[in-house]
Formats: structure tokens, C-alpha cells, sequence
């Protein structure tokens, strides 16, 4: 028998299969390092340092010394006097009445405007489009007016010869205020000062709200209409909750603005407030610049950036509170 010389075919090798595809997902974000945001953040700090820090470093400096005309003009040397300019700041009587003005005014102030701006929010979303772009643009017109031409506007608005308010009141029975001159009290005048700064405030808190209010879902408030709540309710669980970081950093921005509001009173009384009329702003600034007590002026105005500071304070805690809960 003879042996079989065939020799057996040869196999390729089997090639390995390619591994399965990776499930898509996220890619690996980068992990970036802690100096970044400060990095991105340093042109602007830089400019806040130039653009304040000189300023305040001043300011700070000055309600310490003595300084008045003669130290100006370098006629004498700027003197050290410790605490002195503030216990004479805290110890007169005239600042702490321009104090409790200062916090009525702005108490007022924010109030009407955050209590207007709401209402005219909430109305603006039961109006149709074109209406609601008509009142758009009325709002943004008046927010972007120029404070000293609003100023003047209300003024000739306000004046006792020639105001027009005067003469439409007047048309009202019963009302004859032809020649009445609306400073010739304080609380008349700041009344007056109180309706420009709320006129000049209300469009921005109502377009923000505006925006607010789009972002509350229509579903939570049909549910609870369903559930029997009326518009009042609907408003104060549903809506007024979803909108309170908004109403805060509004309320906290309101009360910085009107603590600080000077070219109205200061246009409006032509350049010199009477006492009646005097807010820490206008009072710092007279005692500077009237009186040339630098020093004392100085005094104030750090007296106000501290009591702003300490709004801030509480605008901050609320705001981690509000994070916290979230």
C-alpha cells in the first residue's frame, strides 16, 4: 500500500475581530486648574482696582486727617486726627435726621418701585404682542433718558408758574393749585424727587420681571387653579417663590441706587439743598465742598459706603440661602 503524499491544505489565520465601538457618552471634560477663573477674571478686577481703588484708598485716607482749603492748595500740611472727624460726624444732630431721611426716602423708593414694576409686569402678560412691544419701548425710552434730562423735565412739570401739573389739577373741582409751589416743604419736595427716581427705576425692574415671569411653568399654575387657588394664590405659592432670587437681587440693587441718588436732588434745588431736602449723598457733599471740611466729608461718604456694605451683606446671605434650599 502505498503512502499518501498529499499534504493537507493550509489554513489562514483568523483575524481578530475588531473591538465593539464605545457607547457614546460624554467626553472627558479637561480638568482645569483652580487659577483659571482668576485668570479670566483679572482684567476686570484690574479695572475695578484702577478705576475704585485709588478713590477709595483716598476717601479712607482723608476722613482721617484734618484736611480743608488751606491743605488743598498745600498751604499747610494734611494733619492726623485719628477718630476725631467721625465723632463729630456721629455726635451732630443734623446727620442723624439726614440719616433716618436718607433711609425713608429710599424705603419709599424701593418700595413703590418694586410694588409698580410687579403690577405692570404681571399686566404685560395679559396683553396681546403689539401692546406689550409699544409698552417695551415706552419703558426702554424712559430707562435710557439722561437723569439730568429727566431731572429737568420733572421740574418744568413741577414748577409753580409755569407747570403743567398745576394747571391740570386745578381743572379737577374743587382743586385750585394755580402758583402752588410743590418745595416749599420737604416732604412735599421729596414726595416730588421720590415720583422721578421711582419713574426712572420702574422700567428696569419691570423688564426683569418680565423675563422672570416667562421661565414660570404654565403647568404649575393650571394645577393650581385646579387644586381651587384664585389668582392671589396662584401669585403667592407659585409664582412669587419661583421669582424671589430676582426680587431680591432687584430689592438689594433698588435700595444701593436710592440710598446713593444725588443729581436729583441736586438739580432740582439748583444746586443747593436746603436742609429739609439734604440725603447723605448731598449732605457729604456740601460738607466738602460748601463747608471745605474734607475731612468730615470723607467721613460721611465712608459712613454711607459702610452702610451700603452692609445691604450687600444681606443681599449675599439671602442669596445662599436661596441656594441652599435649591
Amino acid at each position: 500500500m502505498s503512502a499518501d503524499t498529499t499534504t493537507p491544505a493550509k489554513v489562514p489565520p483568523t483575524r481578530p475581530s475588531p473591538p465593539p465601538p464605545a457607547p457614546p457618552g460624554r467626553p472627558r471634560a479637561k480638568r482645569s486648574s483652580a487659577g483659571t477663573p482668576w485668570l479670566l477674571l483679572a482684567p476686570c478686577l484690574l479695572v475695578l482696582a484702577l478705576v475704585m481703588g485709588y478713590p477709595l484708598v483716598r476717601l479712607v485716607t482723608l476722613s482721617f486727617q484734618k484736611f480743608g482749603q488751606s491743605q488743598l492748595w498745600g498751604f499747610q500740611p494734611a494733619e492726623s486726627v485719628g477718630f476725631d472727624n467721625f465723632a463729630g460726624v456721629l455726635g451732630d444732630g443734623e446727620f442723624w435726621q439726614v440719616v433716618v431721611r436718607t433711609i425713608v426716602f429710599a424705603a419709599g423708593c424701593v418700595i413703590l418701585t418694586m410694588v409698580l414694576g410687579m403690577m405692570i409686569a404681571l399686566l404685560l402678560q395679559r396683553v396681546s404682542g403689539w401692546v406689550k412691544t409699544l409698552v417695551n419701548i415706552a419703558l426702554v425710552a424712559s430707562w435710557g433718558m439722561p437723569v439730568i434730562v429727566a431731572t429737568t423735565v420733572f421740574k418744568w412739570l413741577f414748577d409753580s408758574d409755569y407747570g403743567i401739573l398745576n394747571a391740570v389739577l386745578s381743572k379737577l373741582p374743587g382743586v385750585e393749585l394755580i402758583g402752588h409751589n410743590w418745595f416749599a416743604s420737604g416732604p412735599q419736595g421729596l414726595a416730588v424727587i421720590m415720583l422721578l427716581v421711582i419713574w426712572g427705576a420702574v422700567p428696569f425692574v419691570v423688564i426683569t420681571l418680565s423675563a422672570g415671569l416667562t421661565q414660570v411653568p404654565a403647568e404649575l399654575e393650571e394645577a393650581a387653579r385646579l387644586d381651587g387657588a384664585g389668582s392671589w394664590g396662584v401669585f403667592r405659592y407659585v409664582t412669587l417663590p419661583i421669582l424671589k432670587p430676582i426680587i431680591v437681587m432687584l430689592t438689594t440693587l433698588s435700595v444701593i441706587w436710592d440710598m446713593g441718588v444725588f443729581p436729583q436732588v441736586f438739580v432740582m434745588r439748583n444746586g443747593h439743598p436746603e436742609p429739609e431736602f439734604q440725603l447723605l449723598t448731598t449732605y457729604s457733599y456740601d460738607r466738602a465742598f460748601v463747608v471745605n471740611d474734607y475731612g468730615q466729608g470723607s467721613a460721611i461718604a465712608l459712613i454711607t459706603v459702610l452702610l451700603l456694605l452692609g445691604v450687600v451683606a444681606v443681599y449675599m446671605r439671602q442669596m445662599l440661602k436661596i441656594g441652599e434650599v435649591e
